[in-house]
């Protein structure tokens, strides 16, 4: 009796008869052959149909199979090294078809689409060998994330999505009618965390987060999902040290486990390897000095202006790719002006326009891929940051109590999972690494 089979498996049944269900990728019709290229979601492989081979009816109707049409395929398994797939390098002999659907005519072929039919396809578009890979390794990043956490002692403790304040720019809301009482969509789970955090001492919260932004940039989204950590007793430079650890991991899982995938997104894995601790750490301040060395030396009155920047503003996006191709690996950027961080990050001593903050920027013009830092958590301190800036205090005066009761120094950060799929993958644009992109001119589907 055949055996049932994943196609990634496939390496494991040479010589044997094997049951594969899935869907035709692809096929060539050669007349007493018939190559269907067949996927199961887990890889595709290649059947060869030969008449003398099979039943007659069956081999009609191989003959007649349109792409995506589902069917149950039975065969001996063999090694050639010619057999596309993935993994390649085997083929199945088919001795029986049975056909569950045939497909109606597909709307996405070979042919080149344009992005916007794709994305209204894209329930159909994820199919595709390259969306396949993109949604795979974005798997496995949340799996190796998680993985490394709950291996350090972290515990996950899920965060509301439905708030009654703000936990960053109260401007970037998404706004609800909350049984007749304002709330909003959550933006970060980070304050629920830092209560987490003193129940629990290392934690983590993992789950969608909404910002009302009116961008339509490469690296934004509506909705996406974001892992944040938060740890007691951690200052800034315990939380890079983290970091660093953490974020390397993911890289290199991603690495040992995704070759095949990818190879079909043809990504430079050159960059990818040297994702290894130690990172190099940078001020702002030095940041600043460097920028404008580069701005002052540059020809280009665009690029003068484009790299120019002046103390106490935030970084754009040339500024993040120009401050990290000064580097080979992901590099720490600390110590950011207070004006445009959050309420609660901690002021650097003596110097209280500055805070105790951390950005890591990814290599090749993907940007801020976490943001963090030390947690103020003097409650006279964090009083003053609500009243300063114009916060309603009854919204947040169960977060104020946390500092009333056993405060401790502490740090977290956030990582976005799209971003660092985009940055992985080495895409482009950031619709992709999500399975159904929210973005300011697309719900659908």
């Amino acid at each position: 009796m055949a055996t049932n089979i994943s196609i990634k498996n496939i390496a494991q049944y040479d010589g044997q008869e094997v049951t594969i269900r899935g869907w035709v990728y692809n096929r060539t019709d050669k007349g007493k052959l018939q190559f269907i290229q067949l996927r199961d979601g887990t890889g595709i492989t290649q059947c060869v149909a030969f008449k003398k081979d099979m039943d007659a009816e069956q081999f009609d109707i191989a003959g007649k199979l349109t792409q995506e049409s589902s069917v149950i395929i039975t065969g001996s398994v063999r090694k050639d090294e010619r057999a596309p797939g993935i993994p390649g390098g085997f083929e199945v002999g088919i001795k029986s078809l049975q056909l569950v659907q045939m497909a109606d005519e597909y709307p996405i072929t070979p042919k080149d689409h344009g992005v916007e039919f794709l994305m209204d396809n894209r329930h159909l578009w994820l199919r595709s060998s390259r969306q396949w890979a993109i949604i795979r390794i974005r798997s496995t990043i949340v799996n190796a994330m998680r993985n490394w956490l709950d291996n350090d002692g972290y515990m996950l403790v899920d965060t509301p999505i439905i708030t009654p304040s703000a936990g960053e720019d109260s401007t970037s809301l998404f706004e609800l009618d909350y049984y007749g009482e304002k709330a909003f969509l959550a933006q970060t789970g980070q304050l629920y965390n830092e209560a987490n955090m003193a129940a629990f001492g290392k934690v983590y919260c993992f789950g969608p987060t909404f910002r009302a932004e009116k961008s339509k940039t490469r690296r934004h989204l509506m909705e996406f999902w974001m892992l944040e950590p938060e740890m007691a007793f951690y200052n800034l430079e315990d939380l890079m040290d983290m970091e660093q650890s953490f974020i390397s991991h993911i890289v290199q899982t991603v690495l040992e486990k995704h070759q095949e995938e990818l190879k079909i997104l043809e990504r430079d894995t050159s960059s990818l390897e040297r994702v290894l601790p130690p990172f190099p750490r940078i001020s702002y301040d030095e940041c600043v000095e460097r920028l404008n060395k580069l701005s002052d030396a540059a020809t280009d009155p665009e690029q003068k202006q484009l790299l120019h920047i002046d103390w106490g503003t935030d970084f754009g996006s040339p500024h993040e790719t120009a401050v990290a191709e000064m580097f080979d690996k992901p590099v720490f950027v600390y110590n950011f002006p207070s004006v445009f961080k959050a309420f609660y990050m901690q002021p650097v001593e003596g110097r209280p326009e500055v805070c105790r903050s951390v950005d890591l920027l990814a290599p090749e013009g993907y940007g801020e891929i976490t943001g963090g830092s030390e947690r103020i958590y003097d409650s006279a301190l964090i009083e003053q940051q609500v009243k300063k800036m114009g916060l309603g205090r009854e919204a947040y005066a169960w977060y104020l109590d946390l500092r009333r009761f056993g405060s401790v120094p502490h740090s977290g950060f956030g990582i976005g999972l799209e971003r660092t799929v985009a940055w992985i993958c080495g895409l482009p644009h950031i619709r992709e690494t999500i399975p159904y992109a929210r973005m300011l001119n697309r719900k659908y589907p």
